[in-house]
């Protein structure tokens, strides 16, 4: 989730180098028939460029590198590969195992969960019908929270009214039709430094533009405020200041302070290795997480664009991530997991593995193996227009444990 919608590049098509091909061993020069004239000092050249040449490998072809290191080439490329290979498939048995067993009985919705909504229930395309049909498709589940996309903040930290609104208009049409569930304003932006050119949080005018901006969207009265702020390095201090700032305004207001978080290191300090090898660490240490969690009411973790290729391991590493992240988020602080309510083929993310019924299973093992009587905890759908109706069965049917 971004300010703006971004098109994951396509990995470039690997060229497999070819082998080359064994070289046809020379024949043996036939000896001259004429006797051979040469002095002594051209019969020593003669000599000494012959041993060259046998020192070079003779017979392996102009241009080509000897053979021994052609071998040495192929046990260096083995190397290589075992020592990528290897790691990926240790680190996917284990995600498969844990993604074995039966969840804990009664691991099912506490009533906390979350859906994020697109601009368009603000912007003036959705209308009263719309709003009727939400209330049905929301009928005996566990959503308490709406996250509607309200922004995107620029990139100075201010929100222009212009971009929401109709949000009076929903705020009371929710309230009317579907009541107890409440209606956050979505805020983000892109930060630097991966994006010079987006929204910088050491700067303090910038921060304080956010939080005028906060005030402003809940005077317009919003249940709560839900910041994605994106890519949002582990360890950044002004980010957590920026927090406490909001924490204590809408403290004042007794309205929710919630935000999306990335994931949590599979290992620890993995995402200082990313960072190192990509330029984009991803993940966040589960120390920095804490510290994201004890400063905020709601915390939503986006489980999905794992690069898990398989249901399995998806499902095995959303049960670890769940378990790390109740380790850590204290209680009275909501914890939800992300669910995969949408369908995309690109790095990072397939289709095929990322299922809304395997992030409930693993979501399920890991609170089963964590903190299974936890009553702070949920599940956030991500996200509403691009939902299918397998993807609501299968959340009703694994989560909310109704047909």
């Amino acid at each position: 989730m971004s300010r703006t919608e971004r098109t994951e590049p396509t990995e470039p098509e690997s060229t497999a180098p070819t082998e080359p091909t064994e070289p046809t061993e020379p024949t043996e020069p036939m000896a001259p028939t004429e006797p051979d004239e040469s002095g002594p000092d051209d019969a020593e050249n003669t000599r000494h460029e012959h041993e060259q040449g046998q020192g070079h490998g003779q017979g392996e072809g102009e241009g080509k590198p000897p053979r021994r290191w052609r071998r040495r080439l192929t046990w260096v490329t083995l190397a290589v590969v075992l020592v990528v290979l290897v790691p990926l498939l240790t680190a996917g048995t284990v995600l498969r195992v844990n993604f074995t067993g039966d969840p804990a009985d009664g691991t099912y919705t506490r009533g906390r969960d979350a859906l994020w909504l697109g601009h368009a229930w603000v912007d003036g395309r959705k209308k009263d019908a719309d709003v009727t049909a939400l209330a049905r498709q929301l009928d005996g589940t566990g959503i308490r929270d709406l996250y509607v996309h309200s922004g995107p903040l620029e990139h100075d930290g201010s929100l222009p009214k212009s971009a929401y609104p109709r949000a009076r208009w929903l705020i009371d049409s929710v309230h009317r039709e579907i009541p107890g569930v409440r209606v956050q304003a979505w805020l983000g932006d892109i930060l630097a430094p991966e994006h010079p050119e987006a929204l910088h949080l050491e700067r303090a005018e910038s921060r304080a533009a956010i939080l005028r901006s906060t005030r402003e969207i809940l005077d317009t009265g919003y249940d709560g405020v839900h910041f994605d702020l994106e890519p949002l390095h582990s360890g950044d201090g002004d980010y957590l200041t920026l927090l406490d700032a909001l924490h204590e305004e809408t403290g004042s207001r007794d309205v929710p302070l919630s935000v999306a978080a990335h994931q949590i290191d599979p290992l620890p300090g993995f995402h200082s290795f990313w960072g190192a090898v990509t330029g984009h660490p991803k993940w966040w240490s589960q120390e920095f997480f804490g510290q994201v969690a004890r400063r905020v009411d709601q915390i939503a973790v986006m489980s999905y664009d794992t690069m898990q290729p398989l249901e399995g391991t998806y499902g095995g590493y959303v049960a670890q991530q769940t378990a790390l992240a109740l380790e850590v988020t204290p209680p009275g602080t909501d914890l939800l997991m992300g669910l995969p309510f949408f369908k995309e083929n690109r790095f990072g993310h397939w289709a095929h593995a990322e299922t809304v019924p395997a992030a409930v299973r693993g979501v399920r093992l890991g609170l089963s193996r964590a903190d299974a009587d936890r009553p702070d905890f949920g599940v956030a759908l991500y996200v509403d227009f691009a939902a299918t109706e397998e993807d609501w069965a299968a959340y009703r049917e694994d989560w909310v444990n109704t047909p």
